[in-house]
């Protein structure tokens, strides 16, 4: 660390901040490591310590200069082979973080890619997310067993994430319409819990949207009627195919009570998803986690007018995403 490097005024701060570094990286090599100096290697790298120390206290620009760079010195020549290389420093911060990540993904939040369209329109084919893991139970990573109790029970409205009940392999993301002891029931379309109708209203105006085919790789454009349901206070669009005559799940049920530590869901784009129509209920122990915000979210490419000033990116496979990309969708909240 040369001392032309500390030729000022306003380095001194850097100098006492290097400084503390190497006085601690001291006192701590003499810790684990002074059995193995001779005595005199042991005190010449106390002296440059205290040196050092004593310089921050009282002395000038140059006596800190001189002092950290003896300080330098004496760990090269007595401890180096304690001394993290720079290479090794890196390995070790780069390593930390994948560990704090690892942990993250396992117990708090994971992030999930929305491949269909079942939710639309809350989530959208393409959407990016991050899912609250904790909120549910904390899960040991690969298995399906929770440590402890939940920090609260699933509430009817949630968009959770879970283990499609019937292959453990599949991933699901769907909105909870329905929790345990709740008697849940289609009639003509319309969701009813508990014999009651939930709250909705049939909004005006045209409805068309891109959905995703998984089967044929291909983007489809797509009718649609818009409807506003709530649910505790929660208001959240669905979407339904024009008429009751078209394919897709039954619009008449039987009533279904939910089992114990159960609930029941429903994809919002409702004509339109596999769902617990077909295989009621989900356990609490195959919920993931509770979605909650959109942090990328990446569209049709043949869709996005071409030019403009991202019009180079349409062709160049690595920038197309971001061609794409929903930018205005970017940190919303998934309600």
């Amino acid at each position: 660390m040369p001392l032309a490097a500390y030729t000022t005024w306003s380095q001194r701060r850097r100098i006492l901040r290097d400084g503390n570094v190497l006085v601690l990286e001291a006192r701590r090599g003499l810790r684990r490591y002074g059995y193995r100096l001779e005595p005199s290697s042991r005190a010449a790298v106390d002296v440059a310590a205290t040196r050092f120390e004593t310089a921050s206290r009282s002395g000038s620009l140059d006596e800190l200069g001189e002092a950290l760079s003896a300080l330098d010195h004496a760990l090269d020549d007595y401890l180096s082979f304690s001394r993290k290389s720079t290479t090794r420093q890196y390995i070790e911060a780069v390593g930390t973080a994948v560990l704090i990540a690892l942990f993250l993904r396992a117990f708090v939040v994971e992030a999930f890619k929305i491949p269909s369209g079942s939710m639309i329109p809350t989530l959208q084919v393409g959407d990016h997310i991050f899912v609250n893991k904790f909120i549910y139970g904390v899960r040991i990573p690969f298995t399906n067993f929770k440590l402890g109790k939940s920090v609260r029970a699933p509430h009817r409205g949630e968009v959770i994430v879970f283990i499609y009940p019937k292959d453990p392999d599949k991933d699901f993301i769907k909105r909870i319409v329905a929790v345990a002891g709740d008697t849940v029931q289609m009639r003509d379309g319309l969701l009813y819990v508990n014999n009651e109708a939930v709250p909705h209203e049939l909004q005006k105006g045209d409805c068309i949207y891109d959905d995703y085919d998984e089967a044929t790789e291909q983007w489809e454009k797509r009718d649609c009627e818009i409807t506003r349901e709530t649910v505790r206070g929660m208001e959240y669009t669905t979407y339904h195919n024009p008429g009751l005559d078209t394919p897709g799940p039954p619009h008449n049920t039987s009533p279904f009570t939910v089992p114990p530590q159960s609930v029941y869901v429903l994809g919002d784009n409702r004509d339109n998803s596999h769902d617990s129509r077909w295989w009621h209920e989900v356990p609490e122990d195959n919920i993931k986690g509770k979605a909650m915000i959109v942090w990328w979210s990446q569209g049709n490419p043949d869709a996005v007018p071409p030019g403009g000033p991202l019009g180079f990116m349409r062709d160049l496979p690595i920038l197309k995403i971001f061609y794409a990309g929903r930018y205005g969708r970017m940190f919303s909240l998934v309600k």
